[in-house]
């Protein structure tokens, strides 16, 4: 179940990973902290950042875009710059690239991660374009 987010929470994300996430992407996890999203390829639930609020936060929130990020780059396949935002729980997912000109700021594009070919495909151009159900 999605729920707010404090933003110190995201910034402590972006410290651990060592990236700047979108200002939309931001934004909009702000005001609800997962969910889901659909997109022209499948329905993707979108990984939160881990809110260390309280007991029944830190468990809603053990899924971590951190902890999924880490658990990808841990694939001899997976491209270690990229940053899961979220899954279809058939493998597929939903990722964020680094800026080519400043790799430590991820781009506002959204891609998708194919687990069979590994290829990496834009799907939208920003996160506001991704329908969240």
């Amino acid at each position: 179940m999605p729920f707010p987010v404090e933003q110190k929470w995201i910034v402590e994300t972006e410290q651990k990973l060592g990236i700047k996430f979108p200002a939309g992407f931001k934004d909009s996890m702000m005001q609800l902290n997962g969910g889901e999203v659909r997109t022209s390829i499948d329905l993707f639930s979108l990984h939160p950042f881990m809110d260390k609020t309280d007991r029944k936060r830190i468990q809603r929130t053990c899924n971590s875009i951190c902890r999924e990020t880490a658990t990808a780059r841990k694939w001899d396949y997976f491209p270690k710059e990229l940053v899961v935002i979220g899954s279809n729980g058939g493998g597929d997912l939903l990722v964020l690239k680094p800026k080519e000109t400043a790799p430590s700021v991820l781009e506002d594009v959204i891609y998708w991660w194919d687990h069979e070919t590994s290829f990496v495909e834009p799907i939208a151009d920003d996160f506001s374009d991704l329908k969240k159900t």
